[in-house]
């Protein structure tokens, strides 16, 4: 039984967002196939977490800059470490170098986070995200942790063919892993509910991310007074983990409104709403609402940005659109007329059933881990961009580390 440390960035919540989601599909495919899991992170516990415990997986957390964590590691001695996104590779990836040099290394980015942290600064700015990605911090840092991993998980093709094409990084230290999911059967769309029985738009999206917050933002104030202008008795109700205060201040009954905070049951609330709406005007990765409305039965209309990786050259179940006025439309006849609806609502079917076959990606991907443990040595051997990073990360990593350790004896030593 191989022995899986995963590192997280924060305990996996899949009912508050896509992230949490796809941790918890990448921990059932390693218990499929037989692994020990180890689940840590720095973050303190949450009780919308999903029980690790019920899952046969152990949990700690773990503190950062602590020789503790490299005990740890002793101890475990694992054959495999994921870490859940660059961030906890730049603190955590040097100690189990030093400790397990052997063990291979995945990173599992999520999305690309430079991708989504210049989009949104381009889109504040009204520039392009090209003029910008190549010259940030953030970008040096995640490009350099995916070369100092053996192996990097990317979420969406076009993510894939930005990080091949222009960055010019290797596909030998990448794989294209999207949502794992199980095909809809007859049997499953037969017992969703029907166009008669549905009413409302939706949205929804943890508010912990900013493209949500602006997306319903742009809702209230662009989106949404055009559409009860021409659907009175219509209601628009949001719903999102984690909303502030200025989130809650949009509901307005009278306007329709209805700021309902986090979903308790995410599927349900979806498959009852007869439109799902998703203004994204930036962001990166695949847009979980909207895997979640097509597998819901729920057609939706949502911006480029917010399609992006999903369908390939299949058509949207719905409809995709910038402007405002054409955003409006399209959402209106989707609500009206039934025909409409019906047929992007298969649409929506065909995607989930031939993007992404659970069955197909988990293969792929254990041929991958299985040829890495056979032959690991060659792979590092051609990367060398990886052992030159990774040569300069552990030292400056490791003096700030040691700095930071002493630092904080000498003040339990003081105090």
């Amino acid at each position: 039984m191989p022995n899986l440390l995963v590192i997280g960035c924060v305990w996996p919540e899949p009912n508050s967002s896509a992230a949490g989601s796809r941790m918890l599909q990448l921990l059932e495919f390693f218990l499929a196939e037989n692994y020990k899991i180890t689940f840590v992170t720095t973050a303190a516990r949450s009780k919308f977490a999903v029980d690790l415990e019920k899952m046969n997986i152990a949990s700690e957390v773990i503190k950062m800059n602590h020789s503790s964590f490299d005990e740890m590691l002793k101890k475990i001695q694992p054959d495999l470490v994921l870490f859940d996104r660059f961030m906890t590779e730049e603190q955590f990836g040097w100690r189990v170098d030093e400790t397990c040099p052997k063990a291979i290394k995945i990173l599992d980015t999520e999305d690309l986070h430079f991708l989504r942290k210049t989009r949104t600064e381009a889109y504040k700015k009204n520039i392009s995200a090209e003029s910008l990605y190549f010259d940030v911090d953030i970008t040096k840092r995640e490009v350099a942790s995916i070369y100092r991993c053996d192996l990097s998980l990317i979420i969406s093709e076009v993510e894939m063919d930005l990080l091949q094409n222009e960055f010019n990084i290797p596909k030998t230290i990448l794989h294209y892993l999207p949502f794992l999911l199980e095909s809809i059967s007859e049997g499953n769309k037969a017992e969703l509910p029907r166009f008669s029985k549905r009413q409302n738009f939706i949205s929804i999206g943890n508010f912990l991310h900013e493209p949500n917050w602006n997306a319903v933002l742009y809702l209230k104030e662009e989106i949404w007074p055009l559409i009860k202008q021409q659907l009175p008795a219509s209601k628009l109700e949001i719903y999102g983990a984690y909303p502030s205060q200025k989130i809650w201040n949009l509901h307005n009954e009278k306007e329709g409104f209805l700021v309902k905070g986090r979903a308790e049951n995410a599927p349900e609330v979806m498959q009852n709403a007869k439109v799902c709406l998703a203004p994204i005007q930036f962001g990166a990765g695949l847009k979980g609402k909207l895997i979640q409305a097509m597998q819901c039965g729920t057609p939706s209309v949502t911006t480029p940005i917010g399609a992006e990786g999903i369908a390939g050259e299949l058509n949207w179940n719905g409809f995709i659109a910038n402007d405002p006025k054409e955003f409006v439309e399209k959402a209106i006849q989707l609500y009206s007329e039934e025909n409409v609806w019906l047929a992007s609502v298969e649409n929506g079917f065909r995607i989930i059933n031939s993007r992404f076959n659970k069955n197909a990606f988990q293969q792929k991907f254990l041929e991958r881990i299985t040829d890495l443990f056979q032959n690991i040595d060659f792979y590092r051997q051609k990367n060398f961009i990886g052992k030159l990073l990774q040569h300069h990360q552990h030292r400056s990593t490791y003096f700030m580390a040691k700095f930071i350790e002493e630092k904080e004896k000498n003040k339990k030593t003081a105090g």
